[in-house]
């Protein structure tokens, strides 16, 4: 327990943010539904998130690795608590996107910070089993958050529900005061400007990239899984009223299958971390991910949808947890920041095409076809992940064959 002490601490602080940004969204979309009247100001909001990660990324890495990570997670939980307090003043404005925007970049940059916190702070061999507890503690924010913010609006308003979540991530941001300090970033050469220092870091990336390529393929593959889910997930709602002709509440009914999947998984993965592989959570995860889409794709009703949903959520546990240990294992603490952010910049780019892509397709074309396409793509993607984050295995069970067939 004592050497479980700070890890739990930094639990901890993440559990209240997730809770605190689950409540954050509902009652943020609500408040502008309300001032604004239009679904359309409510889309704005999640346009928003990708568009700050591409305002961010190209520099934040530069800053990440240079600071020390600790201060500037605590310092990002305050700043974001204090202007998440300001909203409720300028929902009625357009500021209020403005204000969004910033909040988001401010979220941008704390998770490649953290994930170099971590890295540096989590001795090894503890790594997995520390990613996969906060798989846990994400997922039970899934579930929790929601309700605690209908038991908010019930007490009092969405605005109240902002002030909580204001005070959610001052909380976190005190928590992880009481955490480690560990070592400054790398220092700046004086003589260099800020441009000439981004530059520098972007040739350093490439650089490392194309030492580390099995690394780094492994790395880009996965991240294209993420954007498959994500542009895919922006049809969810669209193939189940129009194609599966799903009511309200059956959607409704989908939607929490898929959240007691990923609770599900993330409470295995949780008690199997020290026996499974991070190379073989990554792959076969990410396989079954594709796999579960292509059942949902392909059903005709609420059933077999339903089981896709569960299948997805499920593995997307295992595929998170083995994703992170993964980046963590291979791509050094000290640039982890710069690495996450430039990368993230790419991400958020096909992030926005792709979604965009499938959106038009499902106006021109039909849904059905692009949510089968866009599964079997994604499909494609993770049998390649899968073999290639396999290899070493495959490798050995050639060469085990092969010395068995010369005896």
């Amino acid at each position: 327990m004592r050497k479980w002490k700070y890890p739990l601490l930094l639990l901890a602080g993440i559990g209240i943010s997730n809770v605190g940004g689950w409540i954050y969204l509902i009652a943020l979309n609500l408040i502008v539904l309300d001032e604004w009247g239009s679904p359309l100001a409510v889309v704005i909001l999640y346009v928003l998130k990708p568009v700050a990660a591409l305002l961010t990324n190209g520099w934040a890495g530069s800053l990440i690795d240079r600071v020390n990570k600790r201060n500037l997670m605590a310092g990002l939980d305050f700043f974001r608590g204090v202007l998440i307090a300001v909203l409720p003043f300028l929902s009625s404005s357009w500021w209020v996107y403005a204000v969004v925007l910033i909040i988001n970049m401010g979220s941008a940059m704390f998770y490649p910070a953290s994930m170099a916190y971590i890295t540096t702070f989590i001795p090894r061999g503890n790594r997995q089993r520390f990613n996969a507890l906060r798989g846990l503690i994400g997922s039970g924010a899934f579930l929790i958050g929601p309700g605690i913010a209908g038991l908010m609006f019930m007490m009092g308003t969405p605005t109240f529900a902002l002030y909580m979540n204001a005070l959610a991530l001052f909380l976190s941001g005190v928590i992880t005061l009481f955490l480690p300090k560990l070592e400054d970033g790398i220092p700046v050469d004086t003589g260099d400007t800020k441009w000439e220092v981004i530059k520098e870091d972007w040739r350093m990336v490439w650089r490392f990239s194309w030492r580390a390529t099995y690394v780094m393929v492994l790395y880009v593959l996965f991240s294209i899984l993420i954007v498959m889910t994500a542009a895919l997930d922006s049809l969810e709602a669209a193939f189940s009223k129009e194609v599966l002709h799903l009511s309200n509440s059956t959607y409704g009914y989908l939607v929490s299958i898929a959240g007691g999947g990923f609770v599900l998984g993330s409470i295995l993965n949780a008690s199997l971390s020290h026996k499974l592989h991070h190379m073989h959570l990554m792959g076969f995860g990410s396989l079954l991910v594709s796999g579960g889409y292509l059942i949902y794709s392909f059903s005709e009703g609420f059933l077999l949808a339903a089981i896709g949903f569960a299948v997805l959520s499920f593995a997307l546990a295992f595929a998170t947890t083995g994703f992170e240990t993964f980046y963590q294992e291979h791509i050094p603490a000290e640039i982890m920041g710069r690495v996450a952010s430039m990368y993230g910049l790419l991400e958020g780019v096909l992030v926005i095409l792709s979604t965009v892509l499938i959106g038009v397709g499902g106006e021109l074309v039909s849904i059905r076809f692009v949510v089968i396409a866009g599964s079997m793509i994604m499909l494609g993607i993770t049998v390649i992940l899968y073999i290639s984050s396999n290899r070493n295995y495959w490798e050995k069970q050639l060469r085990r064959n092969s010395e068995c067939y010369n005896k």
